[in-house]
């Protein structure tokens, strides 16, 4: 695109004589700048983007949005909002591709990525053509690959151009996992919205957001995107969890847009009922518009009921019907660290799960407490630079739930190691247990993995929690390659399982 254009149309000042200045890349990244790309410095939590604009201009930036004046050599437009700015110019580069690709966004505390594969799983029995983007993979029509960024959502150029790349391949629908983060910092800011998906609301993010109304503020901006989005012949819906009663909230901020509340408890649109449950999923039955269908979920837990009954009333609200949802979750599979069984052949279970706050790792060890005829031993950590309220909390659910457990690294980043351990240990402390005979301390990840497998006798269960699908373990600003999925099975084959 021409400059002067790109900017025109996305209401920025064109500087003098840049007008015609070809752009054939927007970058916010100095080190990943190409030739003729118009560099957007952004200011970031450790690292501002005007710092590196001549850098960025070295590598053939053309000209610079910023939000101060920059001695570089090329033409430089001043923006009050950079982070808005780039969300502005990345809609308008790739041509809007949400107004044309019909769109469902997921936001919640839990389940977020799980539910969008479901979604996108029901919308394709319906004769979709899906893509999604989450915390785990990437899917454009029939091609899947691993989401290896450690970004749950892109920054706002890689979300259009991912949606404008499945426009290209026939898609006809998305799915996104909108998380608060990406919400409050405006990657979505241009991205028009069909279906709005919430899952739930526990405190998490409170080092960023500052406050539980602060962090439930931030999804709500999902549900104003859905508002003001274009119609594009679906009807715009935001679907909420019943059982949360933050959806009244979420309600409001929908305000003008159909509304439909799914759930178990509470009395729900999309009405859920379990059944049974065991080990291997649980049997539900769905009932809406007077319509019902029975199935088996082969996904484990009343957490993933909900995730389900959103997904089925996402499809609903996209135009497919209840047998379609029941054609697409009687086959749902587990998504890679979400409850993921590790198999080697060994008499106890191994399961990585990504379960990282309190209320999630309480969740997952309240579903495996009465599934498990032996002990329940579970690995764990807190991330650096993140939440630090919930250290200790996590350790508190795990002594509630555990016969024995190890407190360990998941990403220290540029904090102290040993403080984040110690500051997990106080509510190990704090609810009794001993050192040594209740719970271990071991700082490096693949230690406390072995241990804990170490210890398992038959019939026990060990819970690798936090790091799920991650393949990495970040320490300082080093992102150190660690699969704790292969970190189990190494520990395994040393006891001489899988060999």
């Amino acid at each position: 695109m021409k400059l002067g254009a790109l900017l025109e149309a996305t209401k920025i000042a064109v500087p003098d004589g840049a007008a015609a200045v070809d752009v054939r890349q927007i970058a916010y990244d100095s080190r990943k700048t190409k030739e003729a790309a118009l560099f957007v410095a952004i200011p970031g939590f450790h690292r501002d983007g005007h710092v590196f604009a001549e850098e960025a201009v070295a590598r053939g930036a053309v000209a610079v949005v910023a939000e101060h004046a920059i001695d570089v050599r090329v033409p430089v437009a001043i923006v009050p909002d950079a982070r808005a700015a780039l969300a502005d110019i990345a809609a308008e580069f790739f041509d809007h591709p949400t107004r044309k690709l019909k769109l469902a966004a997921v936001t919640g505390t839990d389940g977020k990525t799980t539910t969008v594969h479901l979604v996108s799983d029901v919308l394709e029995a319906s004769g979709a053509k899906t893509g999604f983007a989450t915390t785990v993979d990437f899917k454009v029509a029939d091609h899947e690959w691993k989401n290896d960024t450690r970004q749950s959502t892109q920054e706002a150029v890689e979300v259009q151009e991912f949606f404008a790349e499945l426009l290209v391949a026939g898609g006809t629908w998305g799915v996104l996992e909108a998380t608060s983060h990406a919400l409050a910092l405006r990657k979505l800011r241009g991205t028009e919205v069909d279906v709005a998906v919430f899952t739930n609301l526990t405190p998490e993010h409170l080092d960023f957001h500052g406050t539980l109304q602060k962090y439930l503020e931030a999804k709500g901006e999902l549900f104003a995107i859905l508002n003001s989005s274009t119609d594009k012949g679906v009807p715009k819906t935001a679907v909420l969890n019943g059982d949360d009663s933050h959806w009244r909230y979420l309600a409001d901020r929908a305000e003008g847009v159909k509304v439909l509340t799914y759930g178990v408890e509470a009395l729900c649109d999309v009405q859920g009922a379990i059944l049974s449950s065991d080990a291997s999923g649980s049997r539900i039955k769905i009932t809406a518009s007077g319509q019902s269908v029975e199935l088996a979920l082969p996904l484990v837990g009343r957490f993933n009921v909900h995730n389900a009954l959103a997904a089925a009333a996402a499809g609903l609200a996209a135009g497919a019907t209840l047998q379609h949802a029941r054609e697409a979750l009687s086959r749902a599979r587990a998504v890679r660290g979400r409850m993921e069984r590790v198999e080697s052949g060994q008499p106890f279970s191994v399961i990585v799960d990504y379960a990282h706050t309190p209320e999630s790792l309480d969740k997952v060890l309240s579903l495996l407490r009465p599934l498990t005829k032996g002990k329940l031993i579970v690995v764990f950590g807190s991330a650096g630079e993140r939440d630090r309220a919930k250290r200790p909390a996590l350790a508190e659910v795990a002594a509630k739930h555990a016969d024995f457990f190890v407190i360990t690294q998941e990403d220290p980043r540029l904090e102290e190691p040993a403080k984040i351990l110690e500051e997990i240990e106080r509510g190990a402390i704090g609810a009794g247990k001993r050192k040594g005979t209740d719970y271990a301390v071991i700082d490096d990840r693949r230690e406390a993995v072995s241990e804990a497998i170490r210890r398992a006798a038959p019939e026990d269960t060990v819970v690798l929690a936090g790091k799920g699908h991650e393949e990495s373990i970040i320490v300082g600003e080093e992102k150190r390659p660690y699969d704790e999925a292969s970190a189990a099975r190494e520990a395994l084959k040393v006891l001489g399982f899988g060999t």
